[in-house]
């Protein structure tokens, strides 16, 4: 199996969070900008790439805490996350809601365009209620929802275990293989999950 996308990674912030720059036909996107703005902001610049989005795969800060002096930077910027994961006061592990000028939600089958390329939104709820992966061609960022060898925790605020074995189910079962991209620690495919992880088994 080949990846041919043009995906850097770059660890950030204390809990060594996976953010991805991914790049395509002159644009470009970062996915879970956890932290370490200025690092992420020269990535950007030195791909030469028009940014075109900032995507989270959950509302936890430490994929998140980047996106406001990304913001200060970019003030056009859409910032996607799913809605179940916007901070209530209860709740303050979660994203807060931003401006209606940056703000967007996505959900279970959303396409975002990507220069030639197409992102496709799955619904994975268990680490948090709005976890989504994103998957584009034969590669699944898969956030907090699935590592390598393990899964997220599901003892937070909004968690789920019942919902993150549904999650892992979901993916285990995707036709074919495709590489995994998670939001901590090292990379992974799907067919090497489905035999020797013992979550998503």
């Amino acid at each position: 199996m080949e990846c041919n996308l043009d995906i850097r990674v770059i660890p950030v912030g204390a809990l060594g969070t996976n953010c991805y720059l991914l790049c395509d036909s002159g644009e470009c996107c970062l996915i879970d900008p956890g932290d370490n703005a200025d690092r992420l902001l020269q990535l950007v610049s030195e791909s030469g790439c028009t940014l075109r989005y900032l995507l989270l795969t959950h509302g936890h800060f430490d994929h998140y805490t980047a996106v406001s002096p990304i913001l200060a930077a970019y003030p056009d910027l859409p910032v996607y996350i799913h809605a179940g994961d916007i901070s209530e006061e209860t709740e303050q592990l979660r994203f807060r809601r931003l401006n209606d000028h940056n703000q967007r939600f996505y959900r279970e089958g959303d396409v975002l365009p990507l220069g030639s390329l197409s992102l496709r939104v799955l619904e994975t709820p268990g680490h948090s209620r709005g976890s989504v992966v994103l998957q584009v061609e034969n590669v699944l960022f898969t956030g907090d929802t699935l590592f390598a060898g393990s899964c997220g925790r599901t003892d937070f605020p909004g968690s789920s275990p019942r919902d993150m074995q549904n999650s892992l189910r979901r993916l285990a079962a995707l036709e074919g293989d495709f590489f995994v991209l998670p939001g901590h620690g090292g990379f992974s495919t799907l067919a090497d999950e489905r035999r020797g992880n013992p979550y998503i088994r």
